[in-house]
């Protein structure tokens, strides 16, 4: 790489990190935890790239965005932050950020996009101000995971473009809220959001009263695959209809839509014109690590309502995470609405979470052992079997080495803490690892570390 970055950060550590890694990667480094500092130099004419937190002691990183971008058009910037929610990554790119990337981040990863950043000639792009954009905040798409991340940053890219949209998952991931902040955060956000069902479309005015309705807003067509044959031919003629300043088209579905379409049970032209984009929501057993997030959000959520202030237990919040949630993100709210009003002490223990969950089927994300003399080796292959069979005839999401390493690695580091009383220099020589690499692994598996002493 070669060229000058300027690194605004509050954060001593990951101002040492960046420099010696860009440092040694060929850049020239300035490095300031003041934005005043940052948008001076920005001013001098320094820097060919700037890669900056959002919250600063002395003003916002996305908002500074704009005045980069006025006094120096095609400057990129990096935005790394620790508020890892959707918000954020549209404000990103709606301010006009070259890349958007949450905290903890991946070194190697920013590095590669730190140096295409620096390879690309940035066109000089108009500056939407992030601060026009004031929907609520309060959507529970929230984490941290590579897989809620690409989906962040690919909802920012699709929000303004006029080709319809295709939401997939499980039923209780997300798939409305993602249509609804496709809708909140563009520039439809002032027109209508209308959700139609196959009796909107019934009559000889169906589908011109709906285009009324939605006007140039958004029409989402919730769970589409389970629309019959003679509603789907009339979304067809509805989209080959379209009149211009049309409404966003915007369709969800919790079935496999390809298999339906080669089973005949699903209209080829509708399925070709709806999938423009196609963005798939995760599972929350495929995004464990988001689970304490999520939790935190709702019970500050409902606090924020009203209802007592509560916190989960250690234990607790180790339960939640081994739990399948075949329900998804719509069970876990629920749970943890029981949850903030059943509970009598502020702490949610782990006895409240089971006798909350005792209701609904568990099964565990991580491997247990049926029989006393299985293998561990038996007992993942028995748990990897049933998790390729409940994608039914699809393929689970790209990525899966690593999330079922991840879902190994978080328990074993975990009991293995517990044994050492929280000793991670003991803990390092009981697994084998640098003492490094295993710190890295508490950070990222989210691990909390509880010193104490042990009574043997």
């Amino acid at each position: 790489m070669d060229g000058t970055v300027l690194v605004a950060d509050d954060d001593r550590t990951i101002r040492t990190v960046l420099t010696q890694a860009l440092t040694r990667a060929g850049c020239k480094v300035h490095a300031t935890s003041s934005l005043m500092t940052l948008m001076r130099w920005v001013e001098e004419g320094k820097g060919d790239l700037v890669i900056s937190d959002v919250v600063m002691p002395d003003g916002n990183g996305i908002e500074a965005l704009p005045r980069i971008a006025a006094e120096r058009p095609g400057l990129p910037v990096i935005v790394i932050s620790a508020q890892n929610t959707i918000m954020t990554a549209i404000q990103a790119t709606e301010a006009d950020a070259y890349d958007y990337l949450p905290k903890p981040f991946d070194l190697p990863d920013l590095m590669k996009r730190a140096a295409r950043a620096l390879n690309q000639k940035r066109r000089a792009a108009p500056v939407q101000n992030p601060s026009a954009a004031k929907p609520a905040d309060d959507l529970p798409l929230v984490g941290r995971t590579p897989a809620m991340q690409a989906l962040y940053r690919l909802v920012a890219r699709v929000m303004n473009a006029d080709l319809p949209v295709l939401i997939t998952g499980e039923s209780g991931t997300g798939k409305s809220l993602v249509a609804r902040a496709i809708h909140d955060f563009s520039d439809r956000r002032t027109m209508p959001f209308v959700t139609a069902a196959s009796a909107d479309l019934q009559g000889i005015d169906g589908p011109s009263a709906l285009l009324a309705r939605a006007r140039g807003g958004t029409i989402v067509f919730d769970e589409i695959g389970d629309f019959d044959a003679e509603a789907q031919g009339r979304i067809v003629r509805l989209l080959d209809a379209l009149p211009e300043n049309a409404p966003r088209i915007v369709a969800t579905t919790q079935k496999a839509l390809a298999a339906r379409l080669e089973a005949g049970t699903f209209r080829g032209d509708l399925y070709y014109r709806l999938g423009g984009v196609t963005l798939a929501v995760p599972a929350l057993r495929e995004r464990v690590e988001d689970i304490p997030l999520l939790a935190e959000h709702f019970l500050a959520r409902a606090e924020r309502d009203g209802a007592p202030a509560r916190r989960l237990a250690p234990e607790a919040v180790a339960l939640i995470r081994a739990y399948r949630w075949p329900g998804n993100v719509r069970q876990l709210e629920n749970a943890l609405r029981r949850l903030v009003v059943t509970s009598v002490e502020p702490e949610i223990s782990r006895a409240e979470v089971e006798a909350a969950l005792g209701a609904t089927p568990v099964e565990s994300l991580n491997v247990g052992v049926q029989d006393e003399g299985e293998r561990l080796s038996a007992s993942i292959a028995r748990h990897l079997r049933r998790y390729f069979a409940l994608h039914n005839d699809s393929l689970p999401p790209p990525g899966l080495y690593g999330r079922i390493l991840k879902e190994m690695e978080a328990p074993l580091i975990e009991i293995a803490l517990d044994a050492v009383a929280g000793n991670q220099a003991k803990c390092a020589d009981l697994l084998g690892i640098n003492r490094n690499t295993l710190r890295k692994k508490i950070t990222d598996l989210d691990i909390r570390v509880t010193r104490r002493r042990k009574l043997m």
